[in-house]
């Protein structure tokens, strides 16, 4: 017997002695997409107190795999799913319609008529008043009424009393697309519904491109402008005073839900009309038109950022920081930032449109100027960006008086610009590093006049190293701030250099140029950690123990993981809060990457958690699959273990210099704390043979295996590099020194921002002249000590 027909039989008998009854969760690896589309239907009539001694435990892992791959529905199997939901109504008095749907848009050949079974559902959900779904209402309705129409856009029976349900109480933009929706064809209807089921339970992953098939929709797609500038409009007429102003009350929840389909699908097209649009809009209905400090909509804002995840732009994430930064509620600002993270985590995987600027003015070299009497203002955009003011072709110091006095718009909107500007480097920075993994090229021509040669966005290209492909397979690497542009045929491709496709001795040459021509990058490359395939990863091949058995601060390792783009459950002490696995996709969202971690003590104030194994998935059909470790692209394995290094390095407790816990955690502290480097801290010892003989400290200072080792005048240091923690010679007694803010930061020059190199730094300076140490705390352990 095959492994789909015993599945199919655990669940409907007749009984039979099954040698491995949970077998079936492994077991779904080796189904077809297709068999899976024949499982669902007969798993959703298994009830919860089925006789059958198994047909439960296989319900669960048909549908656990359901919501993990893209089943393919033949129209006989389709044609099941929705008699099983029919069947199910007199025992959950309840129907998961958007199994329905998911089946129709999953159909392998022509629709089946299910115009009954789908007539039933409705009737049975309008009468029940279970209407929380619509969209599959209406995808439904459509089913039921596929016959009713006579070719000229004529709406049925079932769909009219749909239509009817969903205009209760709703706004004119919500009816407007409940009358479109009730247009579409049964096809066009389920693909909406697959759109509003997006991650819930019961449900498959969404469906490849679906956005972009939604906007093919050539009705949908004129709703979805139709809905955002009706949207715009009546935001103004609210900020003008023509509509009375209510704290949260612009937009129902319908009109809401409707503006949040229109933005996806106009984001998904990247539509020209789109960004003077949400600038208007966004501003709107996040500032009361009085001095309150409520907005006209939270959820429509907040519906927008949720789109904006999914399909970001640079102008998106540019109105965002610009409505942050003007909202009076209190509360906003700090939700907007967490949300913007991830907004711009996901801009890095749409390369296509995450590298557009605009130049806002500035000429050549990221410079902008603006006169203001005999004075001018000066906006340079190069390392940061900053406003001087100058006169008689010199720099002053302050802003003067007469322009404070005279000028005060002008200062307002220089110092605007500046922010605007160094949000949208910003943006920039994060895009191309996240956009590592992609390893996506741009043609020459483009890269050069809109990329390197744009007055703003040239500042950050300028100081990255680059890859033009000069002959087939034959890449030469390019520094613009160091070497200018090569020749290169237009269509050239172009890359961000990455040190895992160099020999140690080109990364050396590149570090070595970097550090003297003093160039700082706006993000990690010539000094980035790369992380090879292990032979123990070899061994283990579908996992990675590299970075387990650590204890970690958990609450700042679940902030990092927002920061970096990835998702995560949140752990505590609840059911099923014990363990979970962050992931993120890399790869132009081709791979996954997860990073399981569990709880190992709520009762600190940081709660502690342990760290576990990494593995990856490759998509396939639209779904995630386990992969061997060594089929993983060597740059996207690299990317997501600096990550999960990045995880561990920050918050494990061995980086604590106070920790003053005990038992086990004591142990891992005594144990992590002087530990063998990890690549992180390798890369950081690299950095320090290069920028440490440059220093007042030259003399007194000695890298050492794992240590930094500075000579002070009452005692010898060895400072781990990876920790930062310190011991003493001769005996190894431990000195505690918390960092405090300031330091060597600005006394060195740094290629790269690193807290942790900052940190060391900082000791370093401190412990080389420590007879000028005033700190009682740390002058009690020297004496101590001494």
């Amino acid at each position: 017997m095959d492994t789909a027909a015993r599945l199919l039989r655990l669940m409907t008998g007749p009984p039979f002695e099954d040698p491995d009854p949970h077998a079936a969760w492994t077991e779904m690896e080796r189904i077809s997409d297709e068999e899976l589309g024949t499982l669902v239907p007969v798993a959703y009539r298994v009830g919860a107190k089925s006789e059958l001694p198994h047909a439960v435990g296989v319900r669960f892992a048909v549908e656990a795999a359901f919501a993990e791959r893209q089943a393919r529905f033949t129209p006989e199997a389709c044609r099941a799913m929705f008699d099983a939901l029919v069947a199910g109504l007199t025992e959950r008095k309840w129907a998961d319609l958007a199994r329905g749907s998911a089946a129709v848009v999953r159909c392998t050949g022509p629709l089946p008529d299910v115009a009954d079974a789908a007539r039933t559902l409705v009737h049975f959900m309008l009468d029940n008043d279970r209407v929380d779904k619509m969209y599959a209402l209406f995808a439904a309705a459509g089913l039921a009424d596929v016959d009713a129409g006579d070719g000229d856009g004529a709406v049925g029976e079932t769909l009219r009393a749909v239509v009817e349900r969903a205009g209760r109480g709703a706004g004119p933009i919500a009816l407007d697309q409940f009358d479109v929706i009730a247009g579409l064809d049964p096809f066009g209807q389920a693909l909406l519904s697959e759109a509003e089921s997006a991650g819930s339970y019961g449900t498959p992953p969404v469906l490849p491109g679906l956005w972009s098939r939604i906007a093919d929709l050539p009705a949908y797609s004129a709703f979805a402008r139709r809905a955002l500038e009706a949207a715009a409009e009546r935001a103004r007429a609210i900020q003008a005073g023509e509509i009375t102003y209510r704290a949260d009350k612009a937009f129902d929840t319908a009109e809401v839900g409707a503006l949040g389909h229109a933005a996806r699908l106009a984001l998904c097209r990247d539509e020209p009309w789109l960004p003077g649009l949400l600038d208007r809009l966004l501003h709107d209905i996040a500032v009361a038109p009085t001095a309150a400090k409520s907005l006209p909509s939270q959820a429509l804002l907040y519906e927008i950022v949720r789109a904006g995840e999914e399909f970001p732009t640079p102008e998106l994430v540019t109105s965002l920081r610009t409505v942050r930064t003007v909202v009076r509620h209190a509360g906003v600002p700090k939700r907007l930032d967490k949300m913007l993270k991830r907004v711009e985590a996901a801009l890095a995987e749409r390369a296509e449109v995450a590298l557009r600027l605009p130049g806002l003015g500035f000429g050549p070299g990221g410079e902008l100027r603006r006169a203001a009497g005999e004075y001018e203002g000066v906006v340079t955009a190069a390392d940061d960006v900053r406003l001087t003011w100058w006169k008689d072709g010199a720099p002053l110091r302050s802003v003067p008086a007469a322009v404070r006095r005279d000028h005060g718009p002008l200062v307002a909107e220089l110092r605007e610009l500046v922010k605007r500007v160094r949000v949208q480097l910003a943006t920039l920075a994060r895009a191309l590093e996240g956009g590592f993994s992609a390893d996506g090229v741009h043609p020459y021509a483009r890269w050069r006049d809109e990329l390197a040669g744009h007055p703003i966005a040239g500042t950050v290209i300028g100081r990255l190293i680059w890859e033009v492909e000069t002959a087939p397979g034959v890449w030469s690497a390019v520094l613009p701030a160091a070497g200018g542009l090569p020749d290169a045929a237009d269509d050239a491709p172009v890359r961000l250099w990455h040190p895992i496709r160099a020999t140690p001795e080109q990364v050396g040459e590149w570090r070595d140029l970097i550090v003297e021509r003093r160039i700082r990058q706006p993000f990690k490359q010539a000094f980035r950690e790369i992380y090879p395939l292990t032979p123990a990863e070899q061994e283990t091949r579908h996992h990675s123990n590299r970075f387990a058995a650590h204890l970690v601060r958990y609450r700042t390792m679940a902030a990092l993981f927002r920061a970096r783009g990835w998702k995560s459950g949140f752990l505590g002490p609840w059911d099923g809060g014990g363990e979970d696995e962050a992931e993120r996709a890399l790869g132009a969202g081709e791979w996954l990457v997860r990073f399981r971690h569990g709880l190992a003590d709520h009762t600190v104030e940081d709660r502690l958690a342990s760290t576990d194994r990494v593995r990856f998935a490759r998509r396939a059909d639209g779904a995630w699959r386990d992969a061997p470790l060594a089929d993983v692209p060597p740059l996207v394995f690299s990317e997501a273990m600096r990550d999960v290094d990045l995880f561990v390095g920050v918050t494990s407790i061995a980086a604590d210099p106070d920790w003053d816990g005990s038992g086990t955690a004591r142990a891992y502290w005594e144990r992590a704390a002087f530990g063998e480097l990890t690549e992180s801290a390798e890369v950081r010892r690299d950095a320090l043979s290069r920028l440490l003989p440059g220093t007042r400290i030259a003399d007194r200072c000695e890298l050492d295996g794992r240590f930094l080792v500075v000579r002070g005048d009452l005692r010898t240091y060895k400072i781990h590099l990876g920790s930062g923690n310190i011991l003493m010679r001769p005996d190894d007694s431990y000195l505690c020194i918390v960092p405090a803010s300031g330091g060597a930061g600005g006394a060195v020059f740094l290629p790269f921002e690193e807290d942790r190199l900052t940190v060391i730094l900082s000791k370093a300076f401190l412990l080389a002249a420590d007879t000028k140490i005033t700190d009682r705390s740390i002058l009690a352990q020297l004496h101590r000590s001494a």
